[in-house]
């Protein structure tokens, strides 16, 4: 089905915009050929780059660091969102397709959270971060008994 749509809007763009279609299909190729190593780079990438923009916010730093740090963990899980969307075009519905594109799509949001409505975020995180302390400081005060 996914082939017959993408058959359908390469055939429709060429004979509307013949002068202007830009061949995308050895960037696909490349993403697909390459699958593994993209994915080896932007899971750490995305995953880095998510958990610092939170950092940033948690401990309210100047809002232009928290847009730069948004903008570039944005790049990497709009890239690895696009990988998987070459996956998609070729027909394979797997597990680690789901998982990749969950992820990028979470990294997405929580990265649109920071820059839309950062002090909410950073009540939510402040919240978190009490509740862990709570929880794991009465541990630690067990286990030295």
């Amino acid at each position: 089905m996914f082939r017959e749509i993408a058959r359908f809007g390469d055939s429709f763009f060429r004979s509307v915009y013949p002068e202007r279609m830009v061949e995308l299909t050895p960037l696909f190729e490349f993403s697909r050929t390459h699958c593994v190593a993209i994915c080896a780079f932007l899971v750490p990438a995305n995953l880095i780059a998510t958990v610092q923009t939170l950092l940033f916010v948690g401990f309210d730093r100047p809002p232009a660091h928290i847009r730069l740090m948004t903008t570039i963990a944005s790049f990497y899980a709009l890239v690895m969102v696009l990988h998987v969307g070459t996956w998609f075009m070729i027909g394979v519905v797997m597990i680690p397709t789901f998982v990749l594109l969950w992820l990028g799509a979470t990294c997405l949001a929580a990265n649109g959270w920071a820059i839309a409505h950062s002090k909410s975020l950073a009540n939510l995180l402040k919240r978190l971060a009490i509740l862990i302390n709570q929880t794991v400081v009465p541990l630690r005060l067990m286990s030295d008994r």
